[in-house]
């Protein structure tokens, strides 16, 4: 399996997990909706900063030179949020059919469209952020294994 399609089926389960767990939630407790809508985002975008994190540091040990770079990892996070973020659209749609599961009664443009993008942005803005700090935080730990450290970053440890 492709590292982008790994990317974008676990992240865009976990999108339709925290909207079905939110739309159950909203029945029982509809008072706390702030809360909750916050904690699934918070939730969305730790993992996928997280995972960027991982893809960033893991490229700048293998790459050590980013002159001379590995794979396009832009590119690979865009395929994730595209492909999890339609997805977890199109299947929130179909779960929304369902008796007793509450999605927001979205149509299928809607879905398609709107929460689509608005779930490839929450993937991939946090990704690529991940992945720069990742990059960054991977060159320092190579410039403190070999013993030197570039003069923007300071004095070794």
């Amino acid at each position: 399996m492709t590292a982008w399609l790994l990317r974008a089926l676990a992240l865009g389960g976990l999108a339709v997990v925290l909207r079905v767990l939110l739309g159950l939630a909203m029945g029982y407790i509809p008072t706390y909706g702030v809360w909750l809508r916050l904690l699934c985002l918070v939730v969305l975008i730790g993992v996928a900063v997280a995972w960027g994190l991982r893809d960033g540091r893991a490229d700048r040990h293998e790459h050590p030179n980013p002159e001379h770079g590995g794979p396009d990892l832009t590119i690979r996070w865009l395929q994730t949020a595209v492909v999890a973020g339609v997805g977890s659209g199109l299947i929130c749609w179909l779960l929304d059919f369902l008796p007793k599961i509450d999605l927001g009664d979205g149509g299928l443009l809607f879905e398609a469209t709107a929460a689509s993008a608005f779930i490839v942005l929450l993937i991939f803005v946090p990704g690529l952020i991940g992945v720069a700090v990742g990059r960054w935080r991977g060159s320092r730990d190579n410039d403190r294994s070999a013993g030197t450290v570039s003069p923007a970053l300071g004095s070794p440890a």
